[in-house]
């Protein structure tokens, strides 16, 4: 169910300098399966998805790009459209990842890349002992927040959930969810991506897989203010966060008023004020094209 011209969050694309261990964080700590690969990337998923995240070898570790699905073909040629108007550099008019039936790439503020495409290939589900359901949706911290925020509404058609400080972050939907994208003001970079999960006890065994290869949680779990979902985080190979969730706010009236905080309440956890400080620290920066 959506609203507007994006009907979900497709994937995020990270190029990393350690592909043997960032898949491996991928498979055996977050619990996604392989789906495919090629001669420098893995595609993995949660789901029937053929990706929902890919990893691409490089010499850097950083953002390669953030997919998002249009609604239809419609909504696909109206976003070319307002991103050709808007003089945003189209760096590929044809899909740039293998399953993906037809879309277009553009190098968006602060160079980010989106891909904004329909028709996503099924690869077919198998049986898993663990996992998250599906990937639901990514923070990262433009140095313009505000201005990000204002080209997600104008350009992709984002809806505003949630408003923080003044020029201080904003939770922005597409569909249901609070959230596909939070933004904070920060230094240019992907925080962390998030995947949802059924239960709270998944976070739990999070912890312990973890735990086994002598790795820890960075934070949670803990529930937030913004958004409600109950989360937990650790960092993966590439340096980006990545946040496992249960028990996300649905808003299904699109004419629902954003709710405002201040950036002194506990908006970041209902369960107790204690943040780490050197949470945010984390993340990594797009690649420059």
């Amino acid at each position: 169910m959506s609203w507007g011209l994006i009907s979900e969050m497709g994937y995020v694309g990270l190029q990393t300098t350690n592909l043997a261990d960032s898949v491996f964080d991928a498979t055996q700590i977050l619990g996604l399966r392989e789906t495919d690969r090629d001669a420098n990337a893995v595609y993995l998923s949660a789901g029937e998805a053929h990706h929902e995240l890919v990893y691409v070898e490089s010499d850097v570790n950083g953002v390669d790009g953030f997919g998002l699905v249009a609604s239809d073909g419609d909504a696909l040629r109206q976003i070319r459209s307002r991103v050709q108007d808007e003089g945003f550099r189209i760096v590929n008019s044809k899909p740039r990842l293998d399953g993906i039936e037809d879309g277009f790439a553009f190098v968006g503020p602060e160079g980010f890349l989106f891909e904004i495409y329909i028709g996503m290939q099924k690869a077919g589900r198998v049986e898993r002992t663990f996992g998250p359901d599906r990937y639901g949706h990514i923070n990262f911290h433009p140095r313009d927040v505000t201005g990000m925020m204002k080209f997600l509404h104008r350009v992709l058609d984002f809806r505003l959930s949630d408003t923080i400080g003044d020029d201080y972050a904003y939770f922005m939907r597409c569909n249901p969810d609070h959230h596909g994208i939070a933004l904070i003001r920060g230094e240019g970079t992907l925080h962390h991506h998030a995947w949802q999960t059924q239960s709270i006890a998944d976070l739990s065994k999070l912890g312990d897989r973890l735990n086994a290869v002598g790795r820890e949680l960075i934070w949670g779990p803990v529930r937030h203010g913004a958004g409600h979902n109950i989360a937990a985080y650790f960092v993966e190979t590439t340096g980006a966060v990545v946040e496992l969730y249960t028990d996300l706010e649905q808003i299904y009236d699109d004419s629902r008023s954003p709710v405002v905080w201040s950036e002194g309440d506990n908006w970041w956890n209902m369960w107790s004020s204690y943040r780490p400080t050197e949470f945010r620290k984390y993340g990594i920066t797009p690649v420059v094209r």
